[in-house]
């Protein structure tokens, strides 16, 4: 069992038991660096379809298992031991690890000349990235008091739209000049096509990140611990056995459950779109890919930047007026606003027009970016933040990545038989999560709020 009590020290967190905010600013700079770069390398691919399904023969199902599933199966098979070491082990060397092999894998897809060799490596590029967020969430929140993590954890999860809009923008350029250039001839490898200049471009920088992220130090642990009883009656704090975790979990099913579940479904739309916008626009509005490249990677950049940090302000905001249960109220009332703006820009019958409402579809769902961090955390103690976070991300990857780009394909190659239907399968694809995602919420609603304010009361520093 979990036991919250004091071991003799204040039950009250002190801000003085913090590090300084310029640091714990300087902790998150790095981590949102280093996160801009892991959905830079994942996200390259989706500007990449069709050339690689020219040169390889792939269909719209095999390419999404290369920017989905793969990812979601590594995620089931580290993603919660991962966890348990962040829990329990030096965060800053994890993630620097992390950081250098999905880095490596990311170039290595620019280097092999079949579909196995690239779905092995595009498995890589998910296991490094696994490690990232549970302990970049559990070091951002030893960093700041509670009342104050939501905008930081927010600034970290900018980095999904910064490095999806860099990977387009930044992409577009590079194909741009790789198709006036021609193959790249290496040596030893031969002719590299463009788009596998394209992946080597974009990987091998990630090392200099990886170095980067060896600069900060471990913190000590703060917020709600878990502390144990011995037989003498000492309260000690330390590393949570599993069957512990999944004790504590189980009490609180519904809570922990009804959450993971929105997040989930709230991912398959959100990676469903982003893998499959670019085709749509390339082959419903006949755009090429640089001009798709830049102006979603733009959208993505200003209005995705922007969605996050209002989602976190806001959630912090609503916290100080409603308690726990702020950033709920928040969430239900962002999903609701956003249901018109995808029927918009995915009914549109020009391209240009339908740019407006995805510039909303992309600014308001990103306001959960801003909200789910904090969602989480308030839910957990301290030492389990990194196994329930690993937990998430499993349920997210499976959901996200490995149902959003797939479903969205399966409907264009099995149901309408057509290429050029793919608006239609975004449309579906994403309404549907949205109310399956608001129902979960509706669901946690209560026993969250319940657990949330449970916790806040009890948290300590040691």
């Amino acid at each position: 069992m979990v036991d919250h009590r004091s071991n003799g020290s204040s039950s009250a967190v002190q801000i003085s038991d913090y590090p300084s905010p310029a640091y714990g600013w300087y902790v998150v700079a790095v981590l949102t660096i280093a996160y801009v770069f892991s959905f830079l390398d994942r996200q390259i691919l989706s500007l990449l379809v069709e050339p690689m399904k020219r040169d390889l023969g792939l269909s719209d199902t095999q390419i999404s298992l290369l920017q989905g599933l793969a990812f979601a199966l590594c995620n089931v098979l580290v993603g919660l031991p991962l966890g348990r070491l962040v829990d329990a082990r030096r965060r800053t060397t994890l993630v620097a690890s992390g950081i250098a092999f999905w880095s490596l894998a990311t170039a290595g897809c620019g280097l092999v000349r079949s579909y196995p060799a690239l779905l092995l490596l595009r498995m890589g590029v998910g296991a490094g990235e696994a490690v990232l967020t549970p302990a970049a969430n559990s070091l951002i929140g030893d960093q700041f008091p509670p009342h104050k993590v939501g905008l930081p954890l927010a600034v970290y999860s900018i980095g999904i739209f910064i490095g999806g809009g860099l990977a387009l923008v930044i992409g577009a350029t590079i194909i741009a000049g790789a198709l006036r250039s021609g193959p790249l001839l290496l040596p030893l490898i031969g002719a590299v096509r463009p788009w596998q200049t394209v992946f080597l471009i974009i990987g091998l920088p990630g090392l200099l990140v990886a170095a980067l992220a060896l600069s900060l130090r471990e913190p000590r642990r703060t917020g709600a611990l878990h502390q144990r009883v011995a037989a003498n009656g000492d309260v000690s704090v330390g590393a949570v056995p599993l069957r512990e975790v999944f004790d504590y979990l189980r009490t609180n099913a519904r809570a922990f459950l009804g959450i993971n579940l929105f997040m989930g479904f709230s991912a398959v739309a959100g990676y469903g779109v982003a893998a499959w916008v670019p085709s749509m626009f390339i082959r419903r509005h006949g755009w090429s890919a640089v001009e798709i490249g830049h102006t979603y990677g733009l959208l993505l950049l200003t209005f995705g930047t922007a969605g996050v940090l209002c989602g976190g302000w806001l959630g912090d905001v609503m916290t100080r007026r409603h308690g726990a249960a702020g950033r709920l109220k928040a969430a239900v009332a962002i999903k609701l606003l956003t249901i018109p703006f995808i029927a918009a820009y995915t009914l549109l019958p020009d391209g240009r027009l339908a740019i407006f409402p995805l510039a909303a579809a992309v600014f308001l769902p990103t306001f959960l970016n801003g909200l789910s961090p904090a969602i989480l955390q308030q839910m957990v103690p301290n030492q389990m933040r990194g196994t329930a976070i690993s937990i998430s991300l499993l349920v997210i990857n499976l959901l996200g990545l490995g149902l959003g780009p797939t479903l969205i394909a399966l409907l264009n190659d099995r149901v309408f038989h057509d290429p050029s239907a793919i608006h239609l399968s975004i449309l579906i694809v994403s309404v549907v999560m949205v109310l399956l995602s608001l129902a979960c919420l509706l669901i946690a609603y209560r026993p969250y709020r319940s657990l949330a304010d449970q916790l806040r009361a009890h948290a300590v520093v040691t």
